[in-house]
């Protein structure tokens, strides 16, 4: 599973209200007030530990004024161009064609100058801006909460929908924390950050708002004064497990969906092998969210797995046995995984089966963003990572679940996960991805369940390459 510091989630989350438009915030802003407007805090102090890299947040905004920003992208196949409008008031203006090649936030929105204690520049870069950063309420007159999704799919090249949004009198941070590391020495420093152009123009930026300094201090301090995060506690299971069998009753359901494979690469293990990795998604669309609450056998490092089911109001009305998940105590894992989820296989230019991956079995988390603008896409999950919903050796039930308009992405880069090409020719191949490949889940449609991306293999036995044309617009 990718390892990142987000993943989780609540139930069965109808965002449609959420995604309606909000009124003015009275007292937030006269109307003359431009659109947005970029705020800087006071002086930063970045603290690393000894010989770490610095990920810098000069604590930049973007700050929304009377009314919020609001931009809803989607691509309609990977063919299609990505299409953004922004809401104003109640009609949806479209932006420039060209504007968004991804879902990843707006590329080049800002501009970083770093200059040193002597105004050398040593640092310059332009920076994508995520509109759906932490928020920030800048303004006691601003609405209580934000409603708007709290991340874009920045680690999600084939993303469907994003919904990218501040709140009025809110502020979202300029910088990501994934921003590219910068190698400084400790000392101080001034941070320009600038919005560029087309965005100042497009997005109202008035013309004193778009530009702020801050001054910086970079130290090194020892590793325990550095601050971690936390993901949050697990995800609550049922209080038992179902004392009958059910057949799963009428009503809402996922729609489990494999996306293309994506960074794709070689790498060379201590035995000489070539070990073909990649990074697969299976998002859920559907009506439903995919909900697992597994029930620990006794005495045994297994679980029965059950899948539940809700109606249109979000209430539980039944389950049904699904597999099992085991306990996997290898290095790097430690967690409960999800048997019979997913499959991978290297297929042939004639798309027969070459190579098929062991990894199998899964740790259920909404770990990416896949389409937000889904009538019933759960805008803020839970269960975001593996602290959130993989379960400690001696758990006696666990809850797994995949949300609404999220996926979650593995990257197959050990050995057994990867596809062992050792033996194979150089030739064209095609990376297969299966969703519930036994059936033993329920959900809305089995007919869009595997997903091909093609690949050309090259090179020499120890030193082998790999050519991956784009998949339609993405190449990734």
């Amino acid at each position: 599973m990718l390892l990142k510091t987000h993943r989780r989630i609540a139930l069965f989350t109808v965002v449609a209200a959420i995604a309606a438009p909000v009124p003015p915030a009275a007292g937030v802003a006269s109307s003359a007030e431009p659109s947005l407007r970029l705020v800087a805090g006071g002086a930063v102090t970045v603290e690393r530990r000894p010989g770490a890299v610095v990920r810098l947040d000069p604590g930049t905004l973007v700050v929304a004024g009377r009314t919020p920003f609001e931009v809803r992208a989607t691509r309609a196949s990977y063919v299609d161009p990505v299409v953004a409008t922004r809401t104003v008031g109640n009609r949806r203006v479209r932006l420039p064609a060209g504007l968004l090649t991804d879902l990843a936030g707006f590329r080049a929105f800002t501009h970083l100058t770093l200059l040193d204690a002597a105004g050398n520049t040593v640092i310059e870069r332009d920076e994508t801006f995520c509109p759906n950063g932490t928020p920030v309420r800048t303004h006691p007159a601003a609405p209580a909460t934000s409603p708007y999704p709290r991340r874009c799919a920045t680690f999600a090249p084939f993303a469907l929908g994003g919904v990218w949004g501040i709140q009025a009198g809110w502020g979202a941070p300029t910088a990501a924390r994934w921003n590219s590391p910068l190698f400084l020495d400790d000392g101080t420093y001034t941070a320009v950050v600038s919005v560029n152009q087309p965005y100042r123009e497009l997005f109202g930026f008035a013309p004193d708002a778009w530009s702020a300094s801050v001054p910086v201090t970079v130290r090194t301090v020892d590793a325990s004064t550095v601050d971690t995060e936390s993901s949050g506690g697990p995800l609550r299971p049922a209080a038992q497990r179902p004392s009958t069998t059910m057949r799963p009753p009428r009503g809402p359901r996922p729609d489990l969906r494999p996306l293309p494979a994506f960074n794709i690469y070689f790498t060379f293990d201590e035995t000489g092998r070539d070990r073909l990795a990649f990074a697969a998604t299976v998002w859920t669309a559907g009506t439903s969210p995919l909900v697992v609450d597994a029930f620990r056998r006794p005495g045994e490092a297994m679980m029965d797995a059950y899948q539940y089911f809700y109606d249109t109001r979000g209430t539980e009305v039944g389950s049904a046995p699904v597999g099992t998940m085991e306990w996997d105590a290898r290095a790097g894992h430690n967690h409960w995984h999800f048997t019979d989820f997913a499959q991978y296989r290297l297929l042939d230019a004639d798309k027969r089966v070459a190579v098929r991956s062991a990894k199998e079995a899964f740790c259920l988390a909404s770990t990416d963003p896949i389409d937000q603008t889904l009538p019933h896409a759960n805008w803020h999950p839970e269960n975001t990572d593996l602290h959130s919903s993989c379960g400690d050796a001696d758990a006696e039930a666990v809850r797994q679940v995949l949300d609404i308009g999220n996926g979650d992405t593995y990257h197959q880069d050990l050995p057994g996960q990867s596809f062992d090409v050792t033996d194979l020719p150089n030739g064209v191949y095609y990376i297969e991805i299966v969703a519930n490949p036994e059936h033993a889940l329920h959900e809305q449609d089995t007919a869009n369940n595997v997903s091909h991306r093609q690949i050309v293999i090259g090179g020499t036995p120890g030193d082998r390459t790999v050519d991956v044309p784009p998949h339609g617009l993405v190449d990734a």
